[in-house]
């Protein structure tokens, strides 16, 4: 049933706007509103907050059904979940209450700032600091690389507290957009995922309240870390509704498409290679499937687990996209049919939230 609706709104609601998006590399205002009005723009958030209380599958199949109709769409309520999960994880009621209640609302969005200028898969080597000064603290850096920044109300930040410890004297804030000093660098020019910014976020000596440190000094990095064990899976959620419709536009296209008086769909080759997509997309959707659960009980092999779905699966739909380019022939290599977009939306989750190297270095250090 969740399925079938999010589809229906994704077709109704996203999917028209998807190319236009891309085209024009605009923010999906009109994903967004189809999102808040059926309350699956942060469908993570508990009900005691106001929020749907969706559990891991359930918000899977919410971004994998909105990445089938457009992949910068599906980083709403993806990263809506990725900055708001370590105040879920770590963070004190108050705290909860204050920022999970707009969020579920759909009255902010929130992002997550960990990368770094200099520090993207060694996130531990960040410069940004934050220095206690009373009841506050002063926040000084640069963050880059962050989706929907300039969007989003809300950020998690994590900055150094302690430069002598490494990892361990690294903490998380909620910044707010609205905070004094808080300013974006302009919208990062990109192969995909047009729709959706990636800007920097410059803190400027960002005087915050104490009481907005997410957890205990020093355990910003743990929190981000277990936070990407949960996130991960919703990636590999957005590759493999990425795939799906590219597969989908592709079976469709081949029963249609005529070569030497015939669908080119009766060709052996053309099956072959639609039965590969179909069964590298149904063990992914598995795998998938199977981390999210894992995700929702806190099993102790998430970790394996989450790094394996969001490789496998991201790897899959860069070649399922790229397959279906080929299926289209010269049109699939066009912007007049949507694969192509496809394509290059798939790229980026074989590179963020940890590249695919170092999700195999997670996953060896991992082994169940």
């Amino acid at each position: 049933m969740l399925r079938d609706a999010v589809r229906s709104l994704a077709e109704a609601k996203i999917s028209p706007h998807a190319a236009a998006v891309d085209e024009e590399a605009r923010f999906p205002q009109e994903a967004l509103d189809a999102l808040v009005a059926n309350d699956l723009h942060a469908v993570h958030v508990p009900e005691q907050y106001g929020g749907a209380g969706a559990d891991a599958l359930a918000t899977v199949i919410v971004i994998e059904e909105v990445a089938r109709a457009c992949a910068s769409s599906s980083l709403i309520p993806a990263v809506n979940k990725l900055g708001s999960l370590p105040v879920l994880l770590s963070g004190s009621e108050d705290l909860k209450k204050r920022y999970m209640t707009p969020l579920a609302k759909g009255d902010a969005m929130f992002s997550y700032c960990l990368s770094e200028p200099d520090a993207g898969s060694d996130a531990a080597g960040m410069k940004t600091k934050a220095v206690r000064d009373g009841d506050h603290y002063v926040l000084n850096g640069v963050k880059r690389w962050i989706t929907n920044a300039g969007v989003s109300e809300y950020y998690t930040v994590m900055a150094v507290t302690d430069p002598t410890k490494r990892s361990k004297g690294i903490s998380a804030f909620v910044v707010e957009k609205s905070d004094e000093g808080v300013s974006f660098g302009a919208p990062e020019k990109k192969l995909g995922i047009k729709g959706s910014p990636t800007r920097e976020v410059y803190l400027d000596n960002v005087r915050i309240p104490a009481d907005r440190m997410i957890g205990e000094e020093g355990t910003g990095f743990a929190t981000a870390m277990k936070t990407l064990d949960h996130t991960r899976i919703t990636i590999a959620a957005q590759a493999l509704g990425i795939a799906q419709g590219a597969l989908d536009y592709a079976k469709g296209y081949v029963q249609e498409r005529k070569q030497f008086g015939k669908p080119i769909a009766d060709f052996q080759g053309v099956q072959f290679m639609l039965a590969d997509m179909a069964m590298k997309i149904e063990a992914a959707r598995q795998l998938t499937y199977a981390a999210a659960a894992k995700s929702e009980r806190g099993d102790s092999d998430l970790t394996f687990q989450g790094a394996a779905a969001k490789c496998f699966a991201s790897d899959v739909a860069m070649e399922v996209t790229t397959d279906a380019v080929q299926l289209l022939g010269g049109y699939g290599y066009t912007r007049d049919y949507p694969v192509e977009r496809m394509m290059r939306d798939a790229k980026i989750t074989q590179i963020y939230e940890g590249t695919n190297q170092v999700q195999r270095i997670v996953m060896a250090r991992n082994l169940p």
